[in-house]
């Protein structure tokens, strides 16, 4: 019977051979999940052989993993803002960037009580999720085209204990409306991947992941034109619109914003140092 240290040998080599990035990180997280201990745990398990059950299943992982599916789909979770999340293939995988749009609205809202947020683009639920986790008071409505998008994110509401602090709606943003209930902030991580852009991802993106919450087959700002445009109709006087923005859209987002009455512009940057997350004040 194969031992956790032969296992993880064997199975870094095949992924090194396919071409996977990081083949032992991946190799221990994907084996860490199957003997449910941490990662660093498995160097304390070097010489415990695995279970038939356990190599079957490790088996069929790494293969999965060796084809490029991104190994967040193939465990059916991730980590996002400290919370637990389900992803299938019908969610985008939430990414750390984003916690910076979570992090600036969560400040943003410090003090302040009875907001009202919009949130554009549901997915797997995670900013809704994250910020009715770290905000007290607030009414959160969340919309997204997709069913499954919005079935996957209801659960992850359920598991993270916050489900009746969000409404989810299934609606095309350009057919959304709201007559009496204005908002207080609107935010959205839209679709911002040029379609000449879009070719030249990762596999494990191009392949495995909805291109309808990657790009809109266009020049990666049409979303930003339509939600500028209908935050008109969404917000109260003086309130506040967040934008998670691709690298080097900044002056394009701007311009934008600027067109569609936004004041008070600015941009705060990620860990790289690049323009990712877009703030503006309706007049």
């Amino acid at each position: 019977m194969l031992t956790v240290l032969e296992s993880l040998t064997l199975s870094t080599d095949f992924l090194e051979k396919k071409g996977i990035e990081s083949p032992r990180l991946n190799a221990e997280l994907l084996l860490a999940e199957i003997l449910e201990c941490k990662r660093l745990d498995l160097y304390l398990k070097f010489d415990q052989p695995l279970k038939e059950n356990e190599v079957d299943k490790y088996r069929e992982w790494i293969s999965r993993r060796g084809k490029f599916e991104p190994l967040q789909y193939i465990t059916g979770k991730v980590e996002f803002y400290g919370l637990q999340f389900k992803v299938t293939r019908d969610v985008l995988i939430p990414r750390p960037e984003t916690e910076i749009l979570v992090e600036e609205i969560i400040k943003f809202c410090k003090g302040k009580s009875g907001l009202k947020i919009l949130d554009i683009g549901t997915g797997s639920g995670n900013i809704p999720i994250a910020l009715a986790k770290n905000l007290n008071g607030v009414q959160i409505t969340t919309v997204d085209v997709s069913d499954d998008a919005i079935e996957v994110a209801k659960e992850n509401a359920v598991m993270n204990g916050v489900e009746s602090e969000i409404n989810f709606i299934l609606s095309d943003v350009n057919h959304y409306t709201t007559e009496t209930d204005l908002f207080d902030i609107v935010i959205s991580n839209p679709p911002y991947i040029s379609a000449e852009e879009y070719p030249t991802l990762q596999k494990e993106i191009t392949e495995y992941e909805p291109a309808i919450a990657l790009t809109d087959l266009n020049d990666g700002l049409y979303f930003y034109r339509v939600i500028s445009e209908k935050s008109k109709s969404f917000l109260k006087s003086g309130g506040n619109i967040f934008l998670e923005i691709g690298q080097g859209q900044k002056e394009d987002i701007e311009k934008i914003l600027s067109a569609n009455e936004f004041t008070e512009i600015h941009f705060i940057k990620d860990y790289q140092q690049i323009d990712r997350v877009a703030i503006g004040e309706m007049k």
